[in-house]
């Protein structure tokens, strides 16, 4: 219930308008609320800091890409984030092009899962190059074949696990390939209306340049939504920085594959006792029977060792470790 004005008050507000020391239309302005308009069909899941925080997680995610992918495809490659926005899954789908790879990618633990689109382009460009060729892409567009779409899962499976770095300031995820689509009409995972965010990346594959979209439905994210804003992310980063990673680094460096070799000895001929060897031939070498042989992890000389068998294997025993300062 509203206040209750004395007679003695009611006077005092006459007299004031009647003078002028108030104004009617003044006091009318005061009391108006400005109403912001709210669609329905589009809600506000995605606030501008989610968007933002995205933006940082998949801009270390083009990095990551921008480093890794070169091994593979022997081609520079650069990616940097373009933009990230808010629409609805039916304005993702519809813009799509016949054929497009859409990869489905299960965000486990989380529920639900995510896609990431690539450009048919950018897809003839890495197929092209990692069979032989220059990396050109296409000029007319067709569909991809079975063994074209092998080569581009076993890409994508690459790309799919660089996210696991990205996203730890976040949560531990784990993420595995569901499937493959060119088609649209297949990769509905959610419905028409759901609000995802589209997190665009240009790519650049060599001279070849294209789009990745992420499309990342609110149903996937929603059970870390609160953890989607940058000091949250920023004071997870601090505290990773400040671990000690020496037994980190150890247990990478331990899963490191090296070349190892057994060397029986050397011996120097002609290229013409070469171009003539025949089976039975016999070429003598610079060590005894009983020497150790020299065995080099990579191009180092490590340790001396026993030629041997086990089981039906050649193998060496080795005898001796040659350390760095000897």
């Amino acid at each position: 219930m509203g206040e209750v004005l004395s007679q003695n008050e009611i006077d005092s507000l006459l007299a004031a308008l009647s003078s002028g020391e108030l104004d009617v239309e003044e006091m009318q302005e005061k009391d108006e609320v400005q109403v912001k308009d709210y669609d329905f069909t589009r809600p506000a899941k995605f606030s501008k800091e989610h968007l933002r925080t995205l933006g940082m997680i998949f801009d270390h995610y083009g990095r990551l890409l921008s480093t890794n992918l070169p091994v593979y495809l022997r081609k520079n490659v650069q990616v940097s984030v373009a933009s990230s926005e808010t629409v609805t899954f039916a304005e993702f789908s519809n813009a799509l092009s016949n054929p497009v790879l859409l990869t489905i990618v299960n965000f486990a633990p989380m529920q639900g899962s995510i896609i990431m689109e690539l450009t048919s382009g950018l897809g003839y460009a890495i197929i092209d190059r990692m069979l032989g060729g220059k990396g050109e892409t296409l000029e007319k567009t067709r569909e991809f074949s079975e063994i074209e779409m092998s080569i581009i899962e076993r890409i994508m499976v690459i790309c799919m696990q660089l996210l696991r770095e990205p996203w730890k300031n976040v949560v531990e995820i784990n993420p595995f390939l569901e499937r493959i689509e060119t088609n649209p009409q297949f990769a509905q995972v959610i419905a028409p209306s759901d609000m995802v965010a589209l997190v665009t990346m240009n790519v650049k594959i060599g001279d070849v340049e294209g789009l990745m979209n992420v499309c990342l439905p609110f149903f996937t994210l929603e059970s870390v939504m609160d953890r989607l804003n940058t000091k949250y992310w920023f004071s997870n980063m601090q505290k990773m920085d400040e671990e000690d990673y020496e037994q980190f680094l150890e247990v990478m460096v331990r899963k490191v594959d090296v070349p190892v070799k057994a060397v029986l000895g050397q011996s120097v001929i002609t290229v013409n006792d070469f171009v003539n060897i025949q089976v039975g031939d016999i070429i003598r070498l610079d060590s005894k029977v009983n020497d150790e042989l020299d065995v080099y992890v990579g191009n180092i000389k490590k340790f001396n060792a026993v030629p041997g068998a086990s089981k039906e294997a050649y193998a060496v025993r080795v005898t001796s470790v040659i350390r760095e300062e000897e």
